[in-house]
C-alpha cells in the first residue's frame, strides 16, 4: 500500500471545486442559505482521528506501558486515513467551490454573505480533516528498526 500523495487530493479538490462551482451557478438562487456548523462535523472526525493516531503511534512505537498494536489493526486504521484524506479533499474542494461562487456576492446578496462563513468554516474543517487523516498515516507507519524508533524526516 502506497502513502497519499498530495496531487491526488489536490486533483479530488479541484474537480469537487469546479463541480460545486457550476452547480451553483445554475442552482444558487433555488438553495436556501447553508446553516453556519454544515462543516463542524468534518472538525470532530479530525480530532477523533488525531486522538487515535496519536495512541496508536506510541504502541507502534512500542511505548513503554502500551500494548502491542496488531497488524490487522494498524491497517483498518490505514484504510480510515486513507479514506478521510480523499473525503477531507473533496468537501474542502466543495467547500471552496462554494466560496468561489459566493464571495463576489456577499456584498449583493445577504444569503452569499451568510454562506461566506459557512463556506470558510467548512474549508478550514476540512482542511483540518485531510491533516489530521495524514498525521493518522504517518503515526501507522512502522519504525525503521530497532535500534531507530523513530524515522529520519530529512
Amino acid at each position: 500500500m502506497t502513502f497519499t500523495r498530495a496531487r491526488d487530493l489536490l486533483a479530488a479538490a479541484g474537480v469537487a471545486a469546479v463541480v460545486v462551482n457550476l452547480l451553483l451557478q445554475l442552482f444558487y438562487s433555488e438553495l436556501p442559505t447553508l446553516p453556519a456548523p454544515a462543516g463542524t462535523t468534518l472538525l470532530a472526525f479530525a480530532i477523533a482521528e488525531v486522538v487515535l493516531g496519536t495512541m496508536l503511534r506510541a504502541r507502534i512505537r512500542q511505548r513503554p506501558g502500551t500494548r502491542p498494536v496488531q497488524a490487522l489493526t494498524a491497517a483498518k486504521a490505514v484504510v480510515l486515513a486513507k479514506a478521510s484524506s480523499l473525503a477531507g479533499a473533496l468537501t474542502g474542494g466543495a467547500w471552496l467551490g462554494v466560496l468561489g461562487y459566493v464571495l463576489p456576492l456577499r456584498s449583493q446578496l445577504p444569503s452569499a454573505a451568510s454562506d461566506t462563513v459557512t463556506g470558510s468554516i467548512g474549508a478550514v474543517c476540512a482542511g483540518a480533516l485531510v491533516a489530521a487523516a495524514l498525521w493518522l498515516e504517518h503515526c501507522c507507519r512502522t519504525p525503521d528498526g530497532p535500534e531507530d524508533p523513530e524515522p529520519d524526516e530529512g
